[in-house]
């Protein structure tokens, strides 16, 4: 680059005043970098990045739509030119960069999703990829087309509070619920909470539109619409290889206490149901449901019945909120409900609950009394 004749161009054609000048000493740099972008070393990238930014903050928005669509696939384009493209007000000249530069990091992609217009998340939602830290920010401030939209990208990573929300937003939206099931990814836990709150219309469209996974979502659906059963639960490949590790563990050693600490604290859902349904000699309808709940008392009277203490308690709860978004307060009023449970009475409830998840009897006939005698 003849880096002299270069600048003294740029200064006059700053100078000039005209719209004209700029875009064109624009376009003729773009040419030169699009043609070299590839040998360019960072300091000759800085250099095209030093006049493009100058430039682009004085001509219109069709040449800064027209210079973003150029860098936009460049995967070394000028960070700062690159940086102003993506903040840019007008969404013609921010889309494409928003949804291609690999220039673009995490740090820039939040700060723009928390930021901007509707039309700037949108765009963030076609990126190839997605962080967790990006999509929460998407689920939480965008609106239904963005949601659907990012729902929809395989490369997009979801957290668990983006996934709490995706489930919450879910409600009364058949498309989204449909989307958010369809999910590989998604966690057996909001895949259980999604399908209690879905119509019976997208609980048939998971299990039909889903072939290799029919089985499973088959047997969640049989498991929210009619019970849980062994065999529908075991359809679950999350829960079957859950399943497997307890049993395996409970062989090496019985299982106690200090297992089911360990799986809460490791956030293994399926590991702590199984493991407390055991410890409580309860069925596992009664502990998942206890953990899916919103309310946190079933799951304080399984913990005082296995004989658990205020650690592990807590450490379910943890598990819990992280599905739930239980507060401090929440988790606090919750442990001072749990030390004042006494054990006898936690006992006599959870026979309650044992009780109405067994199967009923054949109905009895009763002989006829005469009311007279």
């Amino acid at each position: 680059m003849r880096t002299l004749p270069l600048l003294d161009e740029l200064e006059a054609a700053l100078a000039s005043g005209t719209n004209a000048r700029r875009i064109e000493m624009l376009t003729r740099i773009t040419d030169l970098f699009v043609s070299g972008a590839p040998r360019f070393s960072e300091n000759q990238i800085g250099l095209f990045d030093d006049v493009m930014v100058r430039l682009v903050n004085t001509i219109e928005a069709k040449a800064r739509a027209k210079l973003a669509h150029r860098l936009a696939p460049i995967a070394n384009a000028p960070t700062n030119t690159i940086h102003m493209l993506a903040f840019d007000d007008n969404i013609e000249v921010a889309l494409p960069v928003l949804s291609q530069s690999e220039r673009l990091g995490e740090r820039e992609l939040v700060a723009n999703a928390s930021s901007k217009s509707q039309g700037h998340l949108a765009a963030i939602a076609q990126r190839k990829s997605l962080s967790e830290a990006v999509t929460d920010v998407l689920v939480e401030r965008g609106d239904r087309d963005v949601v659907h939209s990012v729902v929809k990208n395989s490369g997009a990573r979801f957290s668990d509070a983006g996934f709490r929300m995706l489930v919450k937003r879910s409600t009364g939206d058949n498309a989204l619920a449909t989307e958010v099931g369809r999910r590989h990814d998604i966690p057996r836990p909001y895949f259980l909470t999604l399908l209690e709150q879905a119509s019976s219309a997208v609980r048939a469209r998971l299990a039909a539109e889903n072939p290799l996974a029919a089985a499973a979502v088959e047997g969640v659906v049989a498991e929210v619409v009619g019970g849980i059963s062994t065999d529908a639960r075991n359809s679950s490949p999350d829960f079957a290889a859950a399943q497997a590790e307890v049993e395996r563990q409970n062989r090496i050693r019985r299982l106690g206490e200090a297992e089911i600490y360990q799986y809460a604290r490791a956030r293994k859902f399926e590991e702590t149901a199984i493991a407390l349904s055991l410890l409580c000699d309860t069925p596992i309808d009664v502990v998942e449901r206890a953990l899916l709940d919103p309310g946190a008392e079933i799951v304080l009277i399984l913990a005082k019945v296995a004989g658990l203490s205020s650690t592990t308690t807590q450490a379910i709860l943890l598990l819990r909120a992280a599905d739930r978004g239980m507060s401090a307060n929440d988790l606090d009023r919750a442990m001072a409900s749990f030390n004042r449970l006494q054990p006898e009475t936690a006992a006599r409830v959870l026979g309650f609950f044992r009780t109405r998840v067994k199967k009923p009897a054949e109905p009895v006939v009763t002989p006829a009394v005469a009311v007279n005698g």
